[in-house]
């Protein structure tokens, strides 16, 4: 069996995760070991990210880091834990200056400056870009070839965590699983950072990369951290839904909207945003919360789009402004039969991001010792809702944050500590499902179970009894876990990754679904159809702990 030994153990490697090596080389880390289940660097959200980056440069217009925490505080409703919502504010600047210096290919001005624009929920021009369609590609490109150029940075892709160890109430390092080869791999580490992502591919719907099941969140509960703000889960308004589109990033119409001013209406053709109290006049400005409220309401009473959307028009941009604008784009979008000049496309909300995640201090240190979280796996700074154009700075921010007090806690340890027997049942029990076995259900048709489950009643719109009715559900498919199907055999055996991805994502969509029955109220993301009103009781966050024997209970923030 392999038994790898490092400082910091970095666990995902997308944008959160290649800055936290960055940073932990920077800051003293002798040996980084940067592993992902997918592929490093290239799996993840970032690389998927196609917007914009918010950051108070004051190149358009006046602006200052307190600023962006004002607009940031409003799309959070109350709910933002300050102190990391301000550190995402402050640092933003200087990591996308840093990322100038790497030459990510920021859009400019005819001055030099960094280009910015405005984005819902924004009070100024504060968002910059690489272009329309590639910021996210051209950012998580740039952190690779930085990665790349540090020996002591090791990239492991196709590993699997499933457990993390602990030795003495500390973070000691993890288990694994060798997809490929289907054997355990066990770790020590002076440190561990989770950088795992978010939980959006619990739900049928949604803009999630293959390894966005929750995982981080998973591990993290398993060892003693707590997560905080679980309830809270972002849907993208106006995902594609129709006609089919094959190949393309089903979130890709926001540029649109940016630039050239997309119409909203439902079947009847009308625009109806203003009827929910968004009237946006000509600039894309409403909340995403609110968006998605309004276009569930509109199919909700019947005034929807075939397919149960509603439209998205842009018939009234000049065909010429629509090629100068997104001209390689409108001939793919030809090719499946979309000609955006003469007939509107069918979008209707879907799973994009999670707010919540692992309770961390400024540090981005959970309350384990030697445990720290970064990136969309971290919670606290979205409170109830994300202010667009936060993601990315909220990756690279607290990645670098991660990856620096990782090294200074890992530089006090004399030696990552791998104490006899560490992580021997996580190792015996990847040997056991690998030698197979029957069952009462595969572990791949219990996922699709998971995810029209969390579609159908923890969707945008919750209330008491679908949330009891899913949690009872998600409860008694962890206590089956034992009894799924598994194919024998290791290498390259997909079963028993789907095993390791179904636990996950059970205990991440538990996690959320009991803190969702718990806040009997409508904020943010979160909207309560038994519970419509905003509850200035219910301002503050709710904590997910996990007992030792894994039970999961949701209570209010101390």
């Amino acid at each position: 069996m392999t038994h790898l030994d490092t400082d910091i153990l970095i666990v995902g490697a997308g944008g959160a995760g290649m800055y936290a090596a960055l940073a932990a080389v920077r800051n003293g880390a002798e040996r980084v070991l940067l592993v992902d289940k997918s592929l490093v660097g290239r799996g993840g959200a970032t690389v998927m990210a196609q917007m914009t980056v918010a950051a108070a440069l004051a190149a358009e217009s006046p602006d200052d880091p307190e600023l962006h925490l004002a607009d940031t505080l409003a799309a959070g409703r109350g709910l933002c834990d300050e102190t990391l919502a301000a550190a995402l504010c402050e640092d933003a600047p200087a990591r996308i200056r840093e990322m100038a210096e790497w030459r990510v290919g920021w859009a400019c001005r005819d001055d030099g400056r960094i280009a910015q624009v405005i984005a819902p929920g924004h009070s100024r021009p504060r968002c910059c870009y690489v272009d329309f369609l590639n910021t996210g590609p051209a950012v998580a490109a740039t952190l690779r070839r930085q990665v790349g150029r540090i020996a002591t940075i090791r990239r492991v892709s196709n590993l699997a965590v499933t457990d993390l160890v602990t030795a003495d109430g500390e973070a000691a390092g993890a288990v694994a699983l060798d997809l490929a080869a289907g054997e355990p791999v066990t770790i020590a580490a002076k440190a561990t950072v989770i950088a795992a992502g978010g939980l959006t591919r619990i739900y049928r719907r949604s803009s999630a990369s293959a390894n966005m099941g929750g995982d981080g969140y998973a591990l993290a509960l398993a060892a003693g951290a707590e997560l905080v703000d679980m309830e809270f889960v972002q849907f993208f308004p106006i995902g594609h839904l129709a006609p089919r589109l094959v190949g393309m990033d089903p979130i890709m119409w926001d540029p649109f909207r940016y630039k050239l001013g997309g119409r909203l209406l439902n079947g009847a053709g009308n625009e109806f945003l203003a009827a929910y109290g968004s009237d946006e006049a000509g600039a894309y400005t409403t909340p995403r919360d609110l968006a998605t409220y309004a276009i569930t309401k509109e199919v909700e009473a019947g005034r929807g789009s075939p397919h149960g959307g509603v439209y998205l028009s842009f018939e009234h941009v000049p065909r010429a402004a629509l090629d100068a604008a997104f001209g390689p784009v409108i001939l793919r979008l030809a090719r499946h039969g979309i000609d955006l000049a003469r007939a509107p496309v069918e979008v209707s909300p879907i799973a994009h991001y999670h707010m919540g995640g692992v309770r961390i201090d400024e540090r981005m240190a959970s309350r384990v010792p030697g445990l720290f979280a970064a990136g969309e796996a971290a919670g606290g700074a979205n409170g109830a809702n994300r202010l667009s154009g936060n993601a990315i700075p909220e990756a690279l921010v607290f990645g670098e944050r991660a990856g620096r007090f990782a090294a200074i806690h890992a530089g006090r340890r004399s030696a990552a500590a791998w104490p006899q027997g560490a992580g021997a049942e996580a190792v015996a029990q990847i040997r056991r499902l690998a030698d197979g076995r029957d069952g009462v259900a595969s572990p791949a048709a219990r996922l699709d179970e998971l995810r029209g489950l969390m579609q159908a009643e923890v969707g945008p719109f919750r209330h008491a009894a679908g949330l009891e009715r899913a949690l009872t559900r998600l409860r008694a498919m962890r206590a089956e876990l034992p009894d799924l199907a598994i194919v024998a055999g290791r290498a390259c055996n997909p079963s028993l990754a789907d095993w390791f991805e179904l636990r996950a994502g059970l205990i991440a969509a538990e996690a959320v679904t009991a803190a969702a029955l718990a806040r009997r109220e409508s904020r943010g993301a979160h909207q309560r159809e038994d519970f419509p009103e905003t509850d200035r009781a219910w301002g503050r966050g709710r904590v997910v702990r996990m007992a030792r024997d894994g039970t999961i209970s949701a209570g209010l923030e101390r």
